[in-house]
Parts: C-alpha cells; sequence; structure tokens
C-alpha cells in the first residue's frame, strides 16, 4: 500500500491550503475582545482561514459530518460574499445538527443503559428522545435546564425524569453534585462541605418507586420525606437560605434560583460550554471546572456570552451564529507564531482529532459502508438498522469495537473530558492495516462508483470526497502520473492507495 502523507504541513507556497491571504478584520463583540488582548499580550494570531478549509471545519463543527464531494466543489466554485454565512444558517437548519448536539448533551447527562448508570434500554431511549426534541427545536437552554430540574414521571414516559436516575447515587447530595457540576460547571473539590449539604437539602424529598411493568420506575416529589434543618437546611451556594412553604417542591426553589437571569453562574456556564464544544476550549477550560482558582481567560467576553444567551432567551443556535460567524472562529489552524500563550487566547483554530463517531460515520459516508452496533444489555434486544450513524446511537451501551478503539466515552462521569479524542498507535494501526478498513475502502459501493469516473477529474473527485478541497499544484504534480489509465487495473489499484493514504492523514483526522 502506498504511503502518503500530506499532512498538516506548509507548502512551498507562502501560504498552505488552511490559510487565506484575507486582511484580518474584528466583525463583532467577539472579534473586538479577543483582538484586544492579542494586541494587549503581544501575540501574533493565525491569518484567516482559507475557502476549503472553513468549509470543512464548519460542517464538522455545526452537524458532526463532513460535505460531500458534490456540496465541496459548489460551495468553492461559488463566488457570493456571504457565502460563509449563508453555509452557516443553512447548517444549523439540517436536521444533522439535531443528532450531533443531542451527542454532546448524552455524554454529560449520561445516557446509558447499562452499568454504573443502569437506566436500562427503554428508559435510556426515552430520555435520548426527550434531548433529541430539545435540540432540534432549539428549546431554550433554560427551559431545558428546568424540566430536566423538576420533572416527575416514569422514566420510560417522560424522558427528562431520567436526569436523576443517571446519576452514581440517589442520596441528596449525589443529586446536588449532579445538578452542579451540569449546570454551575463545579466539581467536588471546588466548594466548601457546607455549601454541598445546603444544596443536597433541595433534593432531600426526591422519591423513587417501581411499578409492574419490567424496569419502570417513577420518579417524584415526595412531601412525606422530611426536609433537613439546622446546618443541613437548603440554602444556595451563595450562602442564603430561602423559605420553604410545605406544599412546594424544594426543586421548584432551587431552579427559580438557578434561572433567573441574574444568576451569576448559569448562563456563564452554559455560554462558556458552547464557546468550548465550537472553539476547543473554554473561556474557563475545563468547562465543568469553574472555582476561583481556575479564572476565564476573557472575563468581559465571557460576560458577553452570557449577555448574549439571556437576550436572546437562552437560543443554543443563536450562540452558534454569533460564534460561527466571527473573525476569532474563522481563523486558521496554523499558527501565527509559537508563542505558546497562543492557544489559550484562541489566536488560532485548535487541531482535534475528529471524534469516534464522526470519524467511522465520515468513512462510511466516504465508502457507501454501514457497521454493525450491539448492546452488552441483552433484553429488550435492541435492533440498530444499518443506515444509523454512530453520532445518532440513542444509548452509550449501544457501541462498535471502533467506538471503544477510538476514545468514545463511557458516560459515567458527566465529565467533558471522559471522551478522549488523543491519537494512539492501536488507532493508526486500525486505520493503516485492519480489515475493517480495508474492506470498506476496496469494497464501498460509493467509493467505487467515485473511482469509475472519468480518469481526468479523478483526483480532484478524490481530494474533494475525503479531504474537501481540490489538491495541491506539488500535489497535482506528484500524482498526475499515478492515476493515468493502465491496463490490468493499476489506476483503480492507484486511486484506492490514494484514498487510503488521505485517510490514513492527519489531515483527514483531524478538525483544522
Amino acid at each position: 500500500m502506498t504511503t502518503l502523507s500530506p499532512g498538516l504541513t506548509a507548502t512551498p507556497a507562502s501560504l498552505t491550503p488552511y490559510e487565506s491571504a484575507q486582511p484580518l478584520t474584528p466583525r463583532g463583540k467577539i472579534d473586538r475582545q479577543v483582538f484586544s488582548r492579542w494586541e494587549a499580550l503581544g501575540v501574533k494570531p493565525a491569518r484567516p482561514v482559507s475557502e476549503a478549509a472553513f468549509l470543512r471545519r464548519v460542517y464538522l463543527d455545526v452537524i458532526g459530518r463532513l460535505p460531500t464531494a458534490d456540496e465541496a466543489r459548489r460551495y468553492l466554485a461559488d463566488t457570493a460574499v456571504d457565502k460563509r454565512a449563508t453555509l452557516i444558517d443553512r447548517l444549523l437548519a439540517r436536521p444533522e445538527f439535531a443528532d450531533y448536539w443531542t451527542l454532546k448533551w448524552s455524554d454529560l447527562l449520561r445516557v446509558k443503559a447499562e452499568y454504573p448508570i443502569n437506566l436500562w434500554p427503554n428508559a435510556a431511549q426515552a430520555y435520548h428522545r426527550w434531548i433529541y426534541d430539545a435540540v432540534r427545536t432549539d428549546k431554550p437552554l433554560d427551559q431545558f435546564a428546568r424540566e430536566l430540574l423538576v420533572s416527575s414521571g416514569s422514566n420510560v414516559h417522560a424522558g427528562a425524569v431520567n436526569f436523576y436516575r443517571a446519576v452514581p447515587g440517589r442520596e441528596p447530595l449525589a443529586l446536588a453534585k449532579t445538578v452542579a457540576l451540569t449546570f454551575l460547571g463545579t466539581r467536588d473539590e471546588a466548594w466548601s462541605a457546607e455549601q454541598w449539604t445546603g444544596l443536597a437539602g433541595f433534593f432531600s424529598q426526591v422519591g423513587y418507586k417501581s411499578t409492574g411493568e419490567w424496569k419502570e420506575e417513577i420518579v417524584f416529589w415526595d412531601p412525606g420525606k422530611a426536609i433537613p434543618t439546622g446546618a443541613a437546611a437548603p440554602r444556595f451556594p451563595d450562602g442564603t437560605a430561602p423559605a420553604l412553604r410545605p406544599d412546594q417542591d424544594p426543586r421548584v426553589v432551587v431552579a427559580d434560583w438557578l434561572l433567573a437571569p441574574e444568576n451569576p453562574w448559569f448562563a456563564r456556564v452554559m455560554a462558556n460550554r458552547i464557546w468550548s464544544w465550537v472553539m476547543g476550549r473554554g473561556v474557563v477550560h475545563e468547562p465543568d471546572d469553574f472555582r476561583p482558582g481556575n479564572p476565564p481567560s476573557h472575563p468581559e467576553l465571557l460576560q458577553d456570552l452570557a449577555d448574549e444567551l439571556v437576550a436572546s432567551h437562552y437560543s443554543l443556535k443563536h450562540l452558534f451564529r454569533l460564534i460561527l460567524t466571527s473573525q476569532v472562529y474563522q481563523l486558521s489552524c496554523v499558527p501565527g507564531s509559537d508563542d505558546p500563550r497562543a492557544a489559550a487566547l484562541f489566536a488560532h483554530y485548535p487541531l482535534r482529532r475528529l471524534e469516534a463517531e464522526v470519524l467511522i460515520d465520515a468513512l462510511n459516508d466516504l465508502t457507501g459502508t454501514s457497521e454493525s452496533y450491539s448492546s452488552a444489555i441483552p433484553e429488550p434486544y435492541t435492533f440498530i438498522p444499518a443506515d444509523v450513524r454512530a453520532v445518532s446511537l440513542p444509548d452509550g451501551s449501544i457501541s462498535s469495537s471502533f467506538l471503544e478503539l477510538f476514545g468514545r466515552p463511557a458516560r459515567d462521569s458527566g465529565l467533558e473530558s471522559e471522551r478522549n479524542n488523543r491519537i494512539t498507535a492501536g488507532q493508526r494501526l486500525h486505520l493503516l492495516n485492519s480489515s475493517h478498513v480495508r474492506r470498506k475502502l476496496e469494497q464501498g459501493p460509493r467509493l467505487s462508483a467515485l473511482l469509475r469516473g472519468p480518469p481526468a477529474g479523478m483526483l480532484d473527485a478524490i481530494y474533494l470526497a475525503v479531504l474537501s478541497r481540490h489538491p495541491t499544484d506539488d500535489e497535482r504534480r506528484l500524482l498526475r502520473t499515478s492515476l493515468k489509465p493502465a491496463g490490468g487495473g493499476g489506476a483503480r489499484t492507484a486511486a484506492t492507495d490514494l484514498v487510503w493514504a488521505l485517510v490514513n492523514s492527519d489531515e483527514f483526522l483531524h478538525r483544522h
């Protein structure tokens, strides 16, 4: 098998395929905040991103999917000055947006049937459907959080109640820590014992009861349980103690406090999560590690993002659009200098390996093949149709050896860092040598059809399908003779080898 490695290295020309000669121009509040920090600290930013690299990046960041060769060809030929903004709006409206961002939320909310979460399949799928519907309809994030916090009902009919089941334990303190991690970006070590005890008091009346149906469980407010008094009485993390009425679910009280527009935590934490998902790191990094010892890199930017979120009535898509259209997002991945502060100051787009689910979906889309997924839970039997994409799997227990090898999170902790996107030797060997990938490339009907195309356009077709760009002049010179018609299937073999080499390149394996 021929080995080629386009990688992410500079070409002999002054610009790499990932850079543009356009000037850096701030476009709004995000850019003004970040640009001013670069200037104050003397950090040189990257160049703007090229059209081809932007196309691939925004597809992956918004819908978790690569553009097809035809989509790439049309976009690169488009001369409209506003084509980036138009593409962003079109991607935000595609159904794959809901699939991909449901995956993100499902990681944090522990949507998993098996041990140690033990939602069981029916409940896990109900939970997943509820999250999917919320993302699809752009349910306001404050309403999304409120429904999770105060829902009652059957775990298989009211999907949101599984928030109180997908926890390491059901005692009030465990529930409080789950709420704090998810909505306040706070880990165990960030607060005092008194703060944790006070927050736990609001969840002292959460009840659970089984029914006659298989694995069905009711989550409900149980006023028969005593609310702690004294030092363990319900108290907000800022130290204030609300007056609780006997006829009032304490979860409603803590939700009202958490979701009030003036609350200094919720909007900032949600805005920071969204920024981190798009930009590769948070203004507070990690995004679930808010504490005094881990201040934001750009305090004013974080507050502006939070204010935008509140003003838009907590629209996820609004904040996405604001970030995606900024010049900061549209920087090249090629750093402007070797300044070690550049990454934390968002002075270039961060290289990130594709998530396991996105990577296998990309291979399947490219080749026209599918995967077999299974669950460790044998009952009830979970059937996964062959055309289901990995990002759409409704349960963290439904998996494959590829997903496990490439770092899919176990969904046990609710931490962002549970997903492992680091490249390993085992992953490299699988992509280079496995029969699994070989069969896809050699027998995949979509790739076979592509490689039967006219030889004159085959090189461009391959690059557009795999890397979403045309080959550079150097790549054309290097590969021109390899793909010429030849007897005995030589051109077809060379073309397959080229695809295999590109699939193993850093350029294919990473967002950039």
